[in-house]
């Protein structure tokens, strides 16, 4: 899977996250950060849908219930965090949607933080894995500690 062809659309995704940062700084509740940055993406002329249902199944039945994700932006799922610290589930949540919707690419941003955090992920198909992404959106060997600097975005604003 060729992951490179989001890299544009992933920075300019970031670029508009950190000017929400920016603007709202760290700690607000996680549906502040959702508006604001579906409304920053808008004018900057990024198409973007906020909470976006994916459908669920069990057996072949469609279940009534249903997932929302965060901002779609063409085939990237974009998850909000307003969180103190990353945990594996909010991974796997974004994982899950991944899988759900077959997107390849996802970013999990958490703006909890006084540096705004984000990751990358890729979404295999074929394998039906996730991969954690470099920012030239290439596959992070596993060996490598996902604490890689270019995950923090610092605030030129503090």
């Amino acid at each position: 899977m060729d992951y490179k062809q989001y890299k544009d659309k992933v920075y300019e995704i970031i670029g508009a996250a950190m000017s929400v940062h920016s603007e709202l700084n760290w700690g607000l509740l996680e549906p502040i950060y959702q508006e604001a940055l579906h409304l920053e993406l808008k004018d900057r002329g990024i198409v973007n849908e906020r909470e976006q249902e994916v459908n669920c199944y069990y057996k072949h039945h469609l279940l009534d219930k249903k997932y929302k994700m965060d901002i779609v932006v063409d085939n990237i799922v974009i998850e909000l965090k307003s969180v103190k610290e990353l945990i594996p589930a909010h991974r796997a949540q974004l994982f899950n949607y991944m899988r759900l919707t077959k997107h390849p690419v996802g970013l999990l941003i958490n703006f909890g933080c006084s540096c705004l955090q984000g990751e990358r992920y890729g979404y295999d198909p074929e394998t039906n894995e996730c991969y954690l992404l470099d920012r030239w959106m290439e596959i992070v060997p596993e060996d490598v500690d996902s604490d890689y600097e270019y995950y923090q975005y610092e605030d030129t604003n503090d």
